[in-house]
């Protein structure tokens, strides 16, 4: 398992919602195209898959909060732009875990926003073991938060464990679990 990574090369998605946000809704009333497919055309993520989506947003370089709405849930991403919501599925065998390992500073969260989280350390460098109660190491690397805070990692399903996270030289853990029902945003990994 690997933190999706951020590219200068991404598409800057709020500069495609910008330019395109007037025709919305005269695309809308025009197209044959499913809703899912318009909204996502408009937010410049047509043709990738849920998984994709989820990564590709939450690697972002452009400022939070974006002008639309993108939630991970347990099995999907939630779009919305203030007049239409669509679910675009993810993976049946693994959960999304954004992780926004703090020092003095951090906020509530459940369902990791990809549009308007924001945590405190802002593209730094971390190291990032994840076990399951088994002993199973399911992630050990160094990776690099993302501009809004975070770290993510694709997880299997059903299973309970430690998250830990060493910054500079702090560090800390938490508990986490991908069962039914579990969060997706991890914001009580404190770094001492």
């Amino acid at each position: 398992m690997t933190a999706a990574t951020s590219s200068s090369s991404r598409p800057r998605v709020l500069s495609r919602l910008a330019a395109a946000g007037a025709s919305l809704l005269l695309l809308a009333a025009c197209s044959t195209s499913s809703p899912e497919d318009s909204l996502q055309a408009e937010l410049g993520l047509d043709g990738i898959d849920g998984r994709e989506i989820v990564e590709q947003l939450d690697a972002s370089t452009d400022d939070r909060p974006f002008a639309f709405m993108a939630s991970v849930r347990e099995d999907e991403v939630l779009l919305g732009d203030g007049t239409q919501e669509v679910a675009v599925a993810l993976p049946e065998d693994e959960l999304y875990v954004s992780i926004a390992p703090y020092v003095d500073q951090t906020h509530e969260c459940y369902y990791h926003s990809l549009a308007t989280c924001q945590g405190e350390l802002v593209e730094q460098p971390v190291s990032v073991t994840i076990t399951a109660d088994d002993g199973t190491v399911l992630v050990d690397e160094d990776a690099t938060t993302y501009a809004n805070g975070f770290v993510g990692f694709w997880l299997p399903r059903d299973v309970e464990g430690t998250i830990e996270v060493t910054y500079a030289d702090k560090t800390g853990s938490v508990p986490f679990s991908t069962g039914e029902g579990d969060p997706t945003c991890i914001t009580t990994l404190q770094v001492a």
